[in-house]
């Protein structure tokens, strides 16, 4: 068997990153340790309010749930913040929460982001990797679709503009689909 040369072996791993990193394939082959599947229920958490108070994760069942991981020094995931912000003042999001939960070390680079963006969302810090696993966020921004049942109904790994008409109907019926199933 011949092996790859380090060239063809780095080339093959970039290409296999940019794929995962442009969302053209699913990185569902390096999942986290305990990661929640589409379909399955998310378990009980406890997240630490950056600019806001502390909650459980249980606290935002009953209403569909939008949850964005990111972190302060990744630059995708800053450029989708005002698209979600954005969103969260949609007429549409009426129908669903939206949070954030950021995977920094420290709580002070976040924070500073949060306030100089002016962020209304709740965010909520992820020191220990708790949610981050737990989600499935082996790449970043990734933003997971929960039903009003607690259940993962999607996940969309890489950035994207949220309150675009592509974004709103891919929300919708992700939700449609999930209630509709749930019935």
């Amino acid at each position: 068997m011949k092996t790859l040369g380090w060239r063809a072996m780095a080339t093959t791993v970039a290409f296999s990153f940019a794929l995962c990193a442009t969302g053209a394939i699913s990185p569902a082959s390096a999942r986290t340790p305990g990661e929640v599947g589409v379909g399955e229920p998310l378990r009980e958490a406890t997240l630490r309010g950056l600019n806001g108070p502390s909650k459980k994760l249980s606290e935002f069942r009953g209403k569909p749930l939008i949850i964005n991981v990111w972190a302060s020094w990744c630059g995708p995931c800053r450029q989708e913040m005002a698209s979600l912000e954005r969103l969260a003042w949609h007429e549409e999001a009426t129908r669903f929460t939206i949070i954030g939960i950021s995977t920094d070390d420290y709580v002070e680079p976040p924070t500073a982001l949060l306030k100089a963006t002016n962020a209304t969302i709740s965010h909520f810090i992820d020191t220990r990797l708790q949610m981050e696993n737990m989600l499935g966020a082996s790449q970043i921004p990734l933003t997971v679709l929960i039903g009003a049942d607690g259940r993962v109904v999607q996940k969309v790994y890489g950035a994207r503009q949220w309150d675009s008409p592509e974004s709103l109907r891919l929300i919708a019926s992700a939700f449609r689909k999930q209630a509709a199933a749930s019935r």
